[in-house]
């Protein structure tokens, strides 16, 4: 059975066909290092580390490249304010980002770009952009011009007129169209700034990741993914643009992960995680509270497409999965190693089909779109078989049994690592 995921762009899944056979390019967004990442940043590195994993589980080749947004308003507002730098503020974000990403026990992407490194190839890209026409440059800006891509819109679902019906009244008089971006942003007094064509000045976001994926990955690859959140317009942008420099399909499959939400106790709805609305929590804050399986569980609980509510409560059933999870592994490794051919098998066909089938079943739901809430809900089944199991076995056990249920542990251990369960099971 091939692997299905569901591509945002054509709204349906889809079977991964590398361009490559056998090799799958993938480019992530990575943070915009101003700040300490919050859970919903947490959900988007744990569940890219799950694919990449799964994905070589499966036997794929992956070459898994993550950006940090290093330069940005948010960068340059945030490092006034405290007095420094913005390559200083990015920089120690960065390293924090590490902090969390060590206490998740996540492995390092195969690259990890900067973006203030990369500055001639976007330069390069804008350079491509205006010669055919698709951007141009007005007193020490340049844009992208929405109108010369005729399929504008097509991640999203938005059509051009719609957008410009609701653009505010107080546009950019520098544009030819509301809707046009900024591919680089002339310099202002105190900013960081880099010489180009059109004068010293910086990228804008968006072609920072188009010409990231485009150095590493080609002109066309197989993955892009970041939370749904960066449809529109960061990923519909870099279409834009990439496809217009390039003249060929950006991307293959897009992925985009679901919201982390919160219930706000006044309004009892719920609402997305984010430090604008200042209703998040750290994962520094969450790693003086819980270990970090216990967010993983919790994470891969639901599927990553869903929307995932935080709350003490989801937390504390998380705790008491995981060890649920531990206590099978570890009552396993107690039981006294005493077999006999003379005892009679124990395991009853059911139970066998359940251990025996565990690793199929786990695929299945794993192949279907990485839907891990099915495939946790399987190790739990696994989990509770093992236990009836243990319970029952006599001081001397039967060879056969002792041999599958080794076999079945070392399996339930080896696929719950896949989303980074178990790892401290000996």
């Amino acid at each position: 059975m091939s692997i299905k995921i569901y591509n945002t762009l054509t709204h349906k899944k889809e079977p991964l066909n590398p361009i490559a056979p056998g090799h799958v390019k993938l480019y992530i967004c990575g943070i915009t290092s101003y700040d300490y990442c919050h859970i919903g940043h947490a959900r988007s590195s744990l569940v890219f580390d799950m694919i990449v994993k799964y994905l070589r589980y499966r036997n794929y080749q992956v070459t898994f490249v993550r950006n940090f947004t290093d330069i940005d308003d948010k960068i340059i507002n945030r490092a006034q304010e405290q007095n420094t730098s913005s390559e200083e503020l990015a920089n120690r974000f960065i390293d924090e980002f590490y902090v969390d990403m060590d206490y998740l026990g996540l492995d390092r992407p195969d690259i990890e770009p900067k973006a203030t490194e990369h500055i001639p190839e976007m330069i390069a890209l804008i350079v491509e952009l205006i010669a055919k026409n698709k951007a141009y440059a007005v007193e020490g800006d340049v844009y992208y011009a929405v109108n010369s891509h005729s399929s504008y819109g097509k991640l999203s679902g938005r059509n051009i007129e719609d957008m410009q019906a609701g653009a505010r009244v107080d546009v950019n008089k520098k544009k030819n169209h509301p809707m046009d971006f900024a591919l680089w942003k002339s310099s202002k007094p105190g900013e960081p700034a880099w010489d180009s064509p059109w004068g010293p000045g910086r990228p804008g976001w968006h072609i920072e990741c188009s010409a990231m994926s485009k150095k590493y990955l080609g002109d066309t690859f197989d993955i892009h993914g970041g939370g749904k959140d960066l449809i529109f317009p960061h990923h519909e942008n870099e279409i834009a643009q990439s496809e217009a420099a390039n003249e060929v399909p950006f991307v293959n499959m897009w992925v985009h992960h679901g919201f982390v939400t919160v219930r706000n106790e006044q309004t009892s709805e719920t609402e997305k995680m984010s430090k604008s609305l200042g209703n998040f929590l750290t994962i520094r804050d969450l790693s003086e509270i819980f270990h970090p399986e216990v967010l993983k569980l919790f994470v891969f609980s639901t599927q990553y497409r869903n929307p995932l509510e935080y709350s003490g409560q989801a937390m504390q059933d998380a705790l008491s999965g995981l060890t649920r999870l531990y206590e099978c592994a570890y009552s396993f490794e107690n039981v006294i190693i005493n077999e006999d051919t003379s005892s009679p098998a124990l395991i009853t066909e059911k139970e066998a089909g359940i251990l025996s089938s565990l690793e199929q079943r786990f695929q299945q739901a794993m192949d279907n779109d990485f839907n891990t809430a099915q495939a946790i809900g399987q190790l739990f089944e696994a989990t509770r078989a093992i236990n009836k199991i243990i319970r029952k076995l006599p001081p001397k056990q039967n060879p056969a049994d002792r041999a599958l249920l080794t076999r079945s542990v070392k399996t339930l251990t080896k696929l719950a690592q896949i989303m980074g369960l178990l790892n401290e099971s000996s």
